[in-house]
C-alpha cells in the first residue's frame, strides 16, 4: 500500500464520519470518492491503518471510525484549509465593526466565533502584561482620594481606588500624571513597573511620599493577574444530538468550568505554535477534555499576540472549517485592536 494511498482513504474516512457520524465501510469510500481501486483494495488499505492505530471498529461488522492519531494525522497533513466565503468574512467585519467598546467586541467574537463554528467559543481578554500603556489618569475624587485609571493600547481599562494618607495635592498629582504618560506612553506594562522606582527620583523629598503612594498602587495593579478573563459562548452548541457528546457531556462542561485549565490549556497551545494551534482528544492532557478537540490561536498585534482565542469541539469535528473560522476571527479582532 502506497503511503498516498493510505493518507487519501484516511482521509475519506475523516470527512465521511464528520459528515455522516456513522462508521465508515469500504463500499460506500468506493462509491464517494474517487480513490481508483476497488472495494478489496480499499478494505486492504483500511486493515494497514487499523494496524497503525490510526482507525478503529467500534464493533464486529461495522465500519471503522477515526482515532485521536488518526485525527492528528489529517490535521497534520492538511494540504489547504477550506477557506470562508465572501458573505462569511463580510458578515465578520459588519458584526464585529458594530462594537461600541473592547467588552462589546470581546463578547460579539465569542459569539460570532460559536455561530460559525456550531461549538464552544472561548476568547481571552487582552493580557496586562502583553499591552502596552496609552494612556494614565490620576483624578482626585472626595475623601482624599485618588482614582487611577490605566487605559491600554487594546482597549483594555483598569481601574484603582487609593486613599492618600497626606491628603489630594491636585497640583503634585498633575504633574505626576504628565512624568508618568510622558516616560512611559507606549511601553508594555512590565517595563513600567520596572521603571517606576527610577522616576521616583525626579521628584523633590517633600513630594515622594505621595508619589510612592502612587507608584506602590501601579506597580500592585500591573503585578495582578487581572489579564486571566475570558469568555465562553455556545456551550448549548455540545448538547446537540449531532455533536455525539451525549454520554460525555458532563465532564467536558465540567472541564469548561475551570477558567483556569482553558487558559492553560490555550497557552500551552500557543507555546507549540506560531499559528493556529490543534490538540486531538487526550492531546488536550485534561479527562473532562478527552473527548473534544481545540482550536486555537493569538490575536493582537502583527506577529505578537496579546491574547488566546480558540473552539472546542467533538473530536470529531470540521477541522478544516473550524481552523479557517478561528483564523478569520482572530484576523478581525487584531485589525480592530489596532484602531
Amino acid at each position: 500500500m502506497s503511503t498516498e494511498r493510505r493518507l487519501d482513504v484516511l482521509r475519506a474516512i475523516v470527512e465521511d464520519y464528520v459528515t455522516t457520524r456513522e462508521p465508515v465501510g469500504s463500499k460506500l469510500l468506493a462509491e464517494r470518492h474517487h480513490l481508483g481501486v476497488s472495494p478489496a483494495t480499499i478494505r486492504n488499505d483500511m486493515a494497514a491503518l487499523e494496524e497503525e492505530g490510526l482507525i478503529a471498529q467500534p464493533h464486529t461488522s461495522a465500519g471503522r471510525v477515526p482515532t485521536d492519531r488518526g485525527y492528528r494525522l489529517f490535521v497534520d497533513k492538511l494540504a489547504e484549509v477550506k477557506p470562508l466565503s465572501r458573505p462569511e468574512r463580510r458578515a465578520i467585519s459588519t458584526f464585529l465593526d458594530q462594537a461600541v467598546d473592547l467588552d462589546d467586541v470581546i463578547f460579539r467574537a465569542s459569539r460570532l466565533l460559536a455561530h460559525l463554528t456550531q461549538q464552544v467559543a472561548v476568547v481571552q481578554y487582552p493580557s496586562l502584561r502583553r499591552s502596552g500603556l496609552r494612556h494614565l489618569e490620576l483624578v482626585p475624587v472626595p475623601g482624599d482620594r485618588l482614582l487611577v485609571v490605566i487605559i491600554t493600547d487594546t482597549g483594555r481599562v483598569e481601574q484603582r481606588t487609593l486613599a492618600l494618607s497626606a491628603g489630594v495635592d491636585e497640583a503634585l498629582i498633575a504633574i505626576v500624571r504628565g512624568r508618568l504618560n510622558a516616560a512611559v506612553l507606549g511601553r508594555r506594562l512590565p517595563e513600567i513597573r520596572e521603571a517606576l522606582p527610577g522616576l521616583l527620583d525626579e521628584f523633590e523629598e517633600s513630594q515622594r511620599p505621595l508619589v510612592q503612594e502612587i507608584f506602590d498602587l501601579l506597580a500592585d495593579t500591573l503585578a495582578e493577574e487581572t489579564e486571566e478573563r475570558i469568555v465562553l459562548s455556545g456551550t448549548a452548541n455540545l448538547a446537540r444530538s449531532d455533536a455525539g457528546l451525549e454520554h460525555s457531556l458532563r465532564p467536558v462542561l465540567e472541564a469548561l468550568e475551570e477558567e483556569v485549565v482553558l487558559l492553560g490549556l490555550l497557552t500551552d497551545m500557543a507555546e507549540d505554535s506560531h499559528g493556529v494551534a490543534v490538540r486531538i482528544g487526550h492531546e488536550t492532557q485534561h479527562a473532562g477534555l478527552s473527548v473534544t478537540s481545540v482550536v486555537s490561536t493569538g490575536y493582537g498585534t502583527e506577529g505578537d499576540s496579546v491574547a488566546l482565542l480558540g473552539s472546542i469541539g467533538p473530536t470529531r469535528m470540521d477541522y478544516p472549517g473550524t481552523i479557517a473560522s478561528v483564523r478569520a476571527v482572530a484576523r478581525y479582532l487584531t485589525r480592530i485592536l489596532a484602531t
